[in-house]
């Protein structure tokens, strides 16, 4: 090189520019539709993407994608391969594959666009919720194989004798058919061996099942119960508290057909079980069902939909009944499972003790006796022969005080919180502000007097061991709960949901203050009172009694007494009927600031029929109700995503939209 043609100092020689060689498209289905994470409703459909030759062998339907989108490299799901576009231009290739696992099947696709349609959400949305974070190490380890035993079909028939037209139920399952059955269990009912046998027959049938539970502890039951079904390993369990890990490995056995049963929480509803053939859920009313975040889809109306799509059997059962399952019953959808009258009075004797309503207004200090002679007498008759159930709405020792002279509910002088007692040693405490109130004073007639005007289980449980001194009192909730007990005399005292299993049942349950458990107030109070007394009874043992301390006359009690939770819900669907309130109807509270609430009830295209309830204040936000007919639903529902598309494409304030919610 001559000095001539040496760079000048400080000049920088010109690049050439560097040209891309054009992508490659896939010999065989070159376009991938997938949905975005773009953030934003009125995106919320899937996008065309070009498929390169070299990633057309990773980038299957229901893989991880990385895309190009608004300038940004995003999240994506392949949900589909097509052989063309009716996209007009070139498409943007994808950029890469971030994970070969097939993390959703065909049939979840369907659901998780079923389900965004139903509840007003995104795609992306739900399928957050149905697909795990990933945890790139476990998509590395081979998952662990099913470790199934022959299936004892006649033994799981079996379990289903004791219920009218239960072994036809199994017998449609064994077909291939797909039946819907709301199941009543029978008191004392072994249920999770119950349920157990209903996916065995369904697992015998070559088909999968999937079963969604309350807790993790009701899981762990059924587990135990598939164990000598089915065998160990030949399930997956998806659990929030297993760890990412964990959870993530259970996830990929049931996606890669290691195992055909997926049991759980709510999550499991959308596990990519292969071949569905069951979906049931236990204990449908429980709150823990309904997802808290956007849409909230209910557990159970993800079940009813996967079922519906795939031609599976679905199963919905518990103790009680709740009012859409019996709904369901009533308009045909669905076949009731009940054990016969002959069955039940077998099983369980169930007396109701206690002041009626009459009592009380003449006798207000009637409900003072919390444990009358008649549940003291049953539980004397039950420690002969095993353990008692004692059970109680609140737990603490005296969550609520007030004066003992003129019954005004003791309040704190500092913040006006509630006093409470949190042991019989203990000085009065504020619930609130944590300050000690000793001495009190009332406000009212200046007494100095206090005393307990709701009793917690730790009081409870103190009075019970000074009765029955000689036996063994154990104390079961929410902070400190006890999960299995022997089966020997004991007392056990145990608030909603913390009630310890026992190995041939309780020999008595006694309910205790019936009037609290109703007083939350809401739509559910009463439907959720008979499913926590209805669990609670449910756990006696064969020729056990239970006592229910509470208004003789209460038609809540009634059907506790005849074992008919069913007449109970219907009754309770009938009155929401007339109300046209949800099962009957769609209920829809659209909720945000004052003026984008206002603005979107006002742009919105309603259906006929279609009735709108406010906007009113709740706290530091708007709400409004909107209500229509049933038959209504889907024109409601497409009514509200179109203004949610409208608005979103305005970049106007977001309002958050449920639809049915659990309660108003």
């Amino acid at each position: 090189m001559t000095d001539a043609e040496l760079p000048l100092p400080g000049v920088r020689r010109k690049r050439k520019p560097t040209v891309k060689a054009a992508p490659v498209p896939s010999a065989t289905k070159p376009i991938a539709s997938i949905w975005v994470d773009t953030g934003v409703f009125h995106l919320d459909r899937p996008f065309d993407y070009l498929v390169t030759e070299e990633l057309s062998e990773a980038a299957q339907p229901g893989v991880r994608v990385k895309v190009r989108f608004a300038a940004r490299e995003v999240d994506g799901l392949v949900i589909d391969r097509l052989d063309a576009t009716d996209h007009d231009g070139d498409l943007t290739p994808i950029r890469r594959v971030v994970s070969s696992e097939r993390i959703l099947t065909a049939g979840v696709i369907a659901l998780i666009d079923a389900v965004a349609e139903e509840y007003v959400g995104t795609r992306w949305d739900v399928a957050r919720l149905a697909i795990p974070p990933r945890h790139a190490s476990t998509e590395a380890e081979p998952s662990r194989p099913s470790v199934g035993h022959e299936i004892d079909r006649h033994a799981a028939v079996k379990h289903w004798g004791a219920y009218v037209a239960g072994e036809a139920f199994l017998a449609r399952i064994e077909a291939g058919g797909g039946p819907q059955a709301v199941w009543h269990a029978a008191p004392g009912a072994d249920w999770a061996a119950e349920l157990a046998a209903a996916v065995a027959v369904t697992v015998d049938s070559g088909r999968g099942a999937v079963v969604c539970l309350p807790d993790a502890t009701d899981v762990a039951r059924l587990g135990a119960a598939l164990d000598r079904s089915i065998g160990a390993d030949a399930y997956a369990t998806l659990l929030a508290d297993a760890g990412p890990s964990a959870r993530y490995s259970e996830y990929l056995r049931i996606a890669r057909g290691s195992v055909k049963v997926a049991i759980g929480t709510r999550a499991a509803a959308f596990a990519p079980v292969h071949d569905l053939g069951l979906a049931a859920i236990w204990d449908d009313g429980a709150d823990t069902y309904e997802e808290p975040r956007t849409p909230s889809p209910h557990a159970r109306e993800v079940l009813r939909i996967r079922a519906q799509q795939a031609g599976a059997a679905l199963l919905v059962g518990g103790f009680a009944t709740s009012v859409e399952a019996e709904h369901w019953v009533t308009t045909g959808t669905a076949h009731p499972l009940r054990a016969s009258r002959e069955t039940i009075r077998a099983r369980l004797t169930t007396r109701i003790s206690g002041a009626t309503e009459k009592d009380l207004e003449r006798d207000p200090t009637a409900r003072v006796t919390r444990v009358p002679r008649e549940a003291y007498e049953a539980i004397r008759r039950g420690l002969e022969r095993g353990p008692v159930l004692i059970h109680t709405p609140r737990r603490g020792y005296a969550p609520a005080l007030a004066c003992g002279t003129c019954r005004t509910p003791a309040r704190c002088r500092t913040c006006h919180g509630p006093i409470r007692l949190s042991g019989s040693a203990e000085a009065p405490t504020c619930g609130w502000c944590g300050a000690v109130e000793n001495p009190w004073r009332c406000i009212v007639c200046a007494g100095t007097t206090l005393r307990a005007s709701v009793i917690g289980e730790a009081r409870t449980a103190e009075e019970l061991g000074r009765t029955f001194p000689q036996i063994p009192v154990i104390i079961s909730s929410g902070t400190r709960r006890v999960t299995e007990i022997k089966h020997r005399p004991s007392i056990v005292v145990a608030t909603p949901g913390a009630e310890p299993l026992v190995d041939g049942g309780y020999a008595a349950v006694v309910v205790l203050d019936t009037w609290l458990a109703r007083a939350a107030g809401g739509l559910r109070a009463d439907e959720e009172a008979v499913r926590r007394w209805s669990n609670a009874i449910g756990l006696a043992g064969a020729e056990a009694e239970a006592i229910i301390v509470g208004d003789p006359s209460d038609p809540a009690l009634q059907a506790l007494v005849r074992w008919d939770q069913p007449g109970f819900a219907h009754r309770e669907a009938a009155a929401r009927a007339e109300a046209h309130l949800p099962p009957s109807a769609s209920v829809v509270t659209v909720t945000g600031d004052a003026g984008a609430v206002d603005e979107f009830l006002t742009v919105a295209a309603w259906p006929e029929a279609v009735e709108v309830y406010g906007p009113t204040q709740d706290g530091d936000e708007w709400c409004a109700v909107v209500r229509a007919p049933r038959s209504q639903r889907d024109a409601l529902t497409t009514a509200l995503r179109e203004v949610m598309r409208v608005r979103s494409a305005r970049k106007l304030d977001a309002v958050k939209v449920r639809v049915d919610p659990a309660d108003l």
